[in-house]
C-alpha cells in the first residue's frame, strides 16, 4: 500500500501524523511510505531521517494526497483539504465530525474512507487512539491554566501552589477519565487544592483510592457544578461522548456566579465543548474574555509539545495503521472489533451514529459497507 503523510496545516499544528521510526516499520512491510517535505520539521524530524528511515519525500500536499491509498494524519482536514481527497482514499486520523457540520459534508461528498482515531473503541470501552494526546491535553491543561491565572493574563493572579501561609488554588475538574485524571495528577502535584466530578461512581471510587490527599472526588450534577463554581479558580473541562458532542455542563448565566478572572480551559472543545460559551481558538490567538472570565479553549493543545506528542500517536496509532495497510481496510475493520469502531464515514455514507444524530443524517449499519 502506499501510505501519505501529509504536513499538517491547520494553525500553529506542528505535529505529524509518523515518526521516521513508523515510517522504517511501514517499508519493513512492504509498503511505500510518502511524506510531503518538512512536514516533521515541526516535531523535531527532518526530511533526512525520513529518508534514511526508507521513506520519499514529496515537495506539495497535493503529491501527497494524489499519489497515496492511506493518509495518515494528526488533525481533520481542513477546507483547502477536501477537494484533494479522492473517492475510495483512506483517510486515517482524528476527525471529531459531530463537532463540525462542513467538514462531515465534505467527506461525504468526496465519498472517502474516514477512519477516525477517536472512536477506535478497545472492548473495554477505552478509545487506545485517543489516549495519548488526552494525557497530553490534561497535563497541559494545567500548565495553560496556571499561566492564565496570572495578572498579566487577565487571571485572578493567584499562584497555583500557593507558599507557606498563603493558600493554594482551587482547581475544579469536571469529568474524571483521561483528561480529567491527568489534569488532577498534575494540578494535585502542583501543590493545588482539586475536585473532580465524575457521573460514574466506580471510576469516583477508583479515583479516590488513587489520587494525592488533595484531591476530593464528588458526583457531578447541575447543583453541585453551581454550588462549586464561584470559589474555584480553575475550572477545566474534560467531558467526552466518544464520537459525540459534549454535554454544556457550565452555561452562559453560570459565568455571572464565577469571580472575575476565573479561569475555563475547555479541553473538549474538539467535540464541540463542555461549556456553553466555549469556542474554538488557537496557540496563535488562546483566550478570549467573557463577563470578565477567561476562556482558553485551543483545539490542538498537543499540538504546543509537538515532540512529545508525535512519539505519543505514532506509539499508539502504528500497529492499527500497519493492520490497515497490510490487510486493506475491508477486511482489518471485519476482523479488528476496535478499528471496525473507527469507521465514521464510507463512500458517502454516514456509519457512526453519534455523527448521523448530531446533524439529523441518515444512519447505516457498519456492516452494510463491509
Amino acid at each position: 500500500m502506499i501510505i501519505g503523510v501529509p504536513k499538517e496545516i491547520k494553525n500553529n499544528e506542528n505535529r505529524v501524523a509518523l515518526t521516521p521510526a513508523g515510517a522504517m516499520e511501514f517499508v519493513k512491510n512492504n509498503h511505500t511510505v510518502y511524506v510531503q517535505s518538512t512536514a516533521g520539521d515541526g516535531s523535531g524530524f527532518s526530511d533526512e531521517e525520513y529518508v534514511e528511515a526508507g521513506a520519499n519525500i514529496l515537495p506539495t500536499i497535493e503529491d501527497v494526497y494524489e499519489i497515496a491509498d492511506m493518509i495518515i494524519k494528526v488533525k481533520e482536514p481542513i477546507e483547502p483539504e477536501y477537494n484533494l481527497i479522492k473517492e475510495d482514499q483512506l483517510i486515517f486520523t482524528y476527525f471529531h465530525f459531530a463537532s463540525y457540520e462542513p467538514l462531515t459534508m465534505a467527506m461525504i461528498k468526496n465519498k472517502s474512507i474516514c477512519l477516525a482515531y477517536e472512536t477506535v473503541e478497545a472492548s473495554d470501552r477505552s478509545l487506545p487512539l485517543l489516549v495519548p494526546m488526552s494525557e497530553v491535553a490534561g497535563r497541559m491543561a494545567i500548565q495553560e491554566g496556571a499561566k492564565y491565572l496570572e495578572k498579566p493574563q487577565k487571571g485572578l493572579g493567584i499562584l497555583l501552589g500557593g507558599v507557606p501561609g498563603v493558600p493554594p488554588a482551587k482547581v475544579l475538574i469536571l469529568g474524571g477519565g483521561i483528561v480529567g485524571t491527568q489534569a488532577a495528577k498534575m494540578a494535585a502535584g502542583l501543590g493545588a487544592n482539586v475536585t473532580i466530578l465524575d457521573i460514574n461512581l466506580k471510576r469516583l471510587r477508583y479515583l479516590a483510592d488513587v489520587m494525592q490527599p488533595n484531591v476530593t472526588t464528588m458526583y457531578s450534577n447541575e447543583f453541585t457544578i453551581r454550588r462549586l463554581i464561584g470559589n474555584h479558580d480553575l475550572i477545566v473541562g474534560a467531558v467526552l461522548i466518544p464520537g459525540a458532542k459534549a454535554p454544556n455542563l457550565i452555561t452562559r448565566d453560570m459565568l455571572k456566579e464565577m469571580r472575575p478572572g476565573t479561569v475555563l480551559v475547555d479541553v473538549a472543545v474538539d467535540q464541540g465543548g463542555c461549556i456553553e460559551t466555549c469556542k474554538p481558538t488557537t496557540h496563535e490567538d488562546p483566550i478570549y474574555i467573557i463577563d470578565d472570565v477567561v476562556h482558553y479553549c485551543v483545539a490542538n493543545m498537543p499540538g504546543a509539545v509537538p515532540y512529545t506528542s508525535t512519539i505519543a500517536l505514532t506509539n499508539a496509532t502504528l500497529p492499527y495503521a500497519i493492520q490497515l495497510a497490510n490487510k486493506g481496510w475491508k477486511k482489518a475493520c471485519t476482523e479488528n472489533e476496535e478499528l471496525k469502531m473507527g469507521l465514521n464515514i464510507v463512500n458517502g455514507k454516514v456509519v457512526y451514529k453519534g455523527v448521523a444524530d448530531a446533524f439529523g443524517l441518515e444512519y447505516q449499519e457498519v456492516e452494510t459497507v463491509l
